[in-house]
């Protein structure tokens, strides 16, 4: 992992930490954070963020800055964005995408 990658993982842990169920987890050769089981979001080695937005929460998300649609190989993966480390700069930009991603693994019943 990266220093950036380091550095974003260790804001999110600070973000996440007060809440219960909350994990971290090794996933597509990076960190993922987890709620009951389901994945919030992952850090990708450039330091940016693979957001999990879910299906419904997809195309909307893909309209805000710095955004694009996650694959993997040749895949793309309905329900996860690709969000570029400049948008997560500041708080307020990560506070954002990580209560996006909360809002929709909440949504989800417990693994």
């Amino acid at each position: 992992m990266s220093q950036a990658a380091d550095d974003l993982s260790d804001r999110i842990r600070e973000r996440l930490a007060p809440i219960p169920g909350i994990a971290e987890q090794k996933m597509f050769g990076g960190r993922a954070f987890m709620l009951d089981g389901n994945m919030v979001c992952g850090i990708m080695k450039d330091g940016g963020l693979l957001a999990r937005v879910g299906k419904d929460g997809y195309e909307a998300a893909l309209a805000l800055p710095g955004c694009q649609p996650m694959t993997m190989g040749t895949k793309t993966m309905s329900g996860f964005v690709n969000v570029d480390a400049e948008v997560l700069d500041t708080d307020d930009g990560l506070a954002q995408w990580v209560d996006r991603c909360m809002a929709f693994a909440a949504s989800l019943p417990p693994k």
